[in-house]
């Protein structure tokens, strides 16, 4: 299983209150290559964002077992999860969530902060991968100061800059206009293929599947459709 990053193996999710219990997942499995572009499908409510919040560790299953970069990841705790979390995952969202007062390179820096890297070594790793998606001239400007597409791919730099197995990206487009969104699944396309990093997208917008290799569909909590593209 080594060309794989990400195995699930029969998950399920239960929510459970005094009087309600909700299956939010049911024995969900599938495999994914490193390298592959992949979309999450499906109508509100039918178990995208649990499923999205346990690929990223920030959930439990409440059975079964996800692996990533072959480490069963359920058995992990605490500090030990944080740490293999931001080595191993990169997150991009539709808000983007940078840092308005800090500049474009110190966002990028931040994953690198935490794994107390050296400040010298920061810098450049956070140069070299903004410029490498285009934005070498933007070190030094805020947020604030981007366009929509231009913040999204600082996003971009910051999920990437740890070189992680697992890009998680949640509605990436959602605040984009069409071409700025078109040139951000260029760029996860692009990722995927060179860097072998395996990219998940949660979508509501059926026409961006079409940059994928696999589409995943989920329907009350259920897979039925994995449908490969290429």
């Amino acid at each position: 299983m080594a060309d794989y990053s990400v195995r699930v193996n029969r998950i399920s999710k239960v929510y459970r209150s005094e009087s309600v219990e909700v299956d939010a997942l049911s024995d969900i499995s599938f495999s994914l290559k490193k390298g592959e572009f992949v979309a999450i499908v499906g109508p509100s409510g039918s178990g995208k964002s649990t499923l999205m919040n346990i690929l990223g560790t920030i959930d439990k299953p409440s059975s079964g077992e996800l692996f990533i970069d072959g480490v069963a990841t359920s058995k992990m705790d605490g500090d030990r999860l944080a740490e293999f979390r931001n080595q191993k995952l990169g997150f991009i969202f539709q808000a983007y969530n940078l840092v308005n007062g800090l500049t474009a390179e110190m966002n990028v820096e931040l994953p690198l902060m935490v794994n107390r890297i050296p400040a010298s070594e920061r810098r450049e790793r956070a140069d070299s991968m903004l410029s490498q998606l285009g934005l070498g001239e933007k070190l030094n400007v805020k947020p604030t100061q981007l366009s929509g597409g231009q913040q999204q791919r600082v996003a971009v730099a910051r999920a990437l800059v740890n070189n992680p197995a697992l890009v998680l990206a949640d509605e990436p487009t959602g605040n984009l206009d069409t071409k700025s969104g078109e040139d951000v699944m260029r760029l996860f396309k692009e990722i995927s293929r060179k860097r072998r990093v395996t990219v998940v997208m949660v979508t509501h917008n059926p026409e961006l599947t079409r940059s994928c290799d696999r589409v995943i569909h989920i329907r009350d909590g259920r897979i039925f459709k994995n449908q490969v593209m290429r």
